[in-house]
């Protein structure tokens, strides 16, 4: 009998798929083919990794560095998964890096990421940009502005004269947009309470929305919205945002700019309102259950749980859940009835695009570093 447990119990541990074991292991030169996700663009291996730890269904991922040269894919993050958890195949390979999502161990949900990167543009994302003596004075730009997540410094010896010593400050979502947000019977959703918000002041904001009042024109970006409130966060995270427009019966959040004029007309299902700045924004939103609301997509896993406070709490408390959705009875397949759904997506720096060009330096934010 005593054989026969230990027997169980060497099985069970070869069973535990990757996604149940942390592995801080990076395989230099070795590729794991196939089984794709999709592909982000990183500055090197470790941004690879925490990418691949923030989004949802990402269990280990192959980086392609800058001296790869099979072809011009370089700063390739592909994030891969398998339904087993495991590596699928592995294969030696030169100039890539292959690894781990590091969501079994302790990760870090707002990573600092101090390295700069010189002859590397983090293209595009442009919100401002002024000029500075360096790179180091503009990454300090970088940190001292809310809004920035990441830049890119012309250096003296660049060649367009007129752009030397400039200093461009990027923006990339730091507040969570479920990618689809729908009407749905016997589905209740919200959020966690422990959502990072970018907090600029301890002075309350008074915020002002204007239900039934939208702004057809001055589109900046559409996001999916949960509720006006969510759309003002959006719209306040975003530095280059001025206004927004909450479409109710379409769930979509129109984050605006025009700094001359603001045009409105009447409209039902629309709520229209400012950003909150220099001040603290408010968390109250965090806190509502939205009924006959899916947040659908970016499932982490789900677990059987009582009702819908439950489920939020169950979210709270797990560091990696964003949003969630919980199936009631009044869901229409009684197969999902209780199951409550972790979700997430990425709200890390990641640049839009990333390219070598000499003379430049970029790197990150380093409010993530105190």
């Amino acid at each position: 009998m005593e054989i026969h447990l230990i027997l169980v119990g060497l099985l069970s541990l070869c069973s535990l798929s990757l996604s149940q074991v942390c592995n801080t292991q990076l395989l230099e030169n070795v590729d794991f083919p196939g089984t794709d996700i999709k592909f982000e663009y990183s500055p090197d291996v470790d941004h690879c990794q925490q990418l691949c730890t923030q989004h949802p269904s990402c269990l280990f991922f192959t980086f392609i560095r800058p001296d790869w040269t099979g072809d011009l894919r370089h700063f390739y993050c592909y994030l891969k998964t398998t339904a087993s958890g495991n590596v699928a195949v592995q294969k030696p390979l030169e100039g890539v890096t292959s690894g781990f999502a590091l969501k079994a161990c302790t990760p870090e949900l707002q990573p600092c990421l101090p390295k700069v990167y010189p002859d590397v543009d983090f293209f595009g994302a442009d919100y401002t940009a002024l000029f500075t003596a360096d790179h180091e004075e503009c990454q300090r730009a970088c940190t001292q502005d809310p809004g920035c997540q990441f830049f890119t410094f012309v250096h003296e010896d660049f060649g367009t004269e007129t752009i030397r010593f400039k200093c461009f400050l990027k923006y990339s979502p730091s507040i969570p947009a479920p990618p689809t947000v729908r009407r749905e019977t016997g589905v209740v959703s919200g959020f966690s309470q422990n959502v990072h918000l970018p907090q600029q002041s301890t002075t309350a904001c008074e915020g002002k929305l204007f239900p039934s009042i939208s702004v057809p024109q001055s589109n900046l970006k559409t996001l999916p919205g949960v509720s006006p409130d969510h759309c003002r966060a959006l719209c306040s995270a975003h530095p280059a945002c001025t206004f927004f427009t909450f479409d109710s019966n379409e769930f979509k959040c129109h984050l605006k700019n025009n700094k001359v004029k603001m045009e409105t007309i009447a409209k039902e299902g629309s709520t229209t309102g400012f950003p909150e700045r220099f001040c603290q924004l408010d968390e109250n939103w965090l806190k509502v259950a939205h009924d006959g609301v899916t947040l659908h997509g970016s499932d982490i896993r789900f677990e059987l749980v009582d009702d819908a406070d439950s489920c939020q709490r169950k979210c709270t408390e797990d560091p990696l859940c964003q949003f969630y959705d919980y199936l009631t009875e009044a869901f229409s397949d009684r197969d999902f009835w209780r199951q409550c759904y972790f979700k997430r997506t990425i709200t890390m720096p990641a640049p839009p695009k990333i390219t070598k060009l000499e003379k430049v330096t970029s790197g990150f934010q380093l409010r993530s570093c105190v």
